[in-house]
């Protein structure tokens, strides 16, 4: 596979580009659902990170969410000031950023995204995300990734808040 077309360097190279020193860290075990990355990261699910690609006015977006809570699409309308909000198909994420639904990264995509991150994700120093695909993550602080992604922290999380059982790399 040529380096361009593979996902994990797509995701080392932006974070090179940034300035961010995160180490891509790699496992034999998938990474697929929260519950499979906090096993193999040895992290609390609240600590995973899920980026969920979205369309608000048909134009995508990035909702990084802590890996207990779910997107409250309302919540993300509104603060985007959208008619229209709804999750991607993972066909088109895929065919968009190379990038396979399980390993959904928060960086590395062919246009820089807007991005909103869950507030809750700022109680914790280290999150942990995909690098791109289900075996493959790094460690980043919350406010490191605000910083490489160019989010802004916001409330974009369901009152229920609990688990979805969704992809920690993304669940369009």
């Amino acid at each position: 596979m040529n380096e361009l077309a593979d996902p994990i360097r797509k995701v080392e190279r932006y974070l090179k580009e940034v300035g961010c020193a995160a180490p891509i860290r790699t496992t034999d075990d998938t990474i697929f659902t929260v519950e499979d990355a906090s096993r193999a990261v040895g992290a609390p699910a609240r600590e995973i990170l899920k980026s969920l690609m979205l369309f608000a006015d048909d134009r995508p977006v990035l909702a990084l969410m802590s890996g207990v809570n779910r997107v409250d699409l309302k919540k993300v309308r509104k603060f985007l000031n959208a008619r229209k909000v709804k999750m991607a198909s993972p066909e088109w994420v895929f065919e968009y950023s190379g990038f396979r639904i399980g390993g959904v990264p928060p960086v590395g995509y062919p246009d820089r995204l807007p991005a909103l991150l869950d507030e809750d994700l700022f109680l914790f120093e280290t999150v942990w995300a995909a690098a791109g695909t289900d075996h493959a993550f790094f460690p980043v602080s919350p406010e490191e990734l605000v910083r490489i992604t160019g989010g802004t922290a916001t409330d974009i999380r369901k009152a229920d808040g609990g688990t979805d059982g969704a992809p920690a790399g993304g669940d369009a």
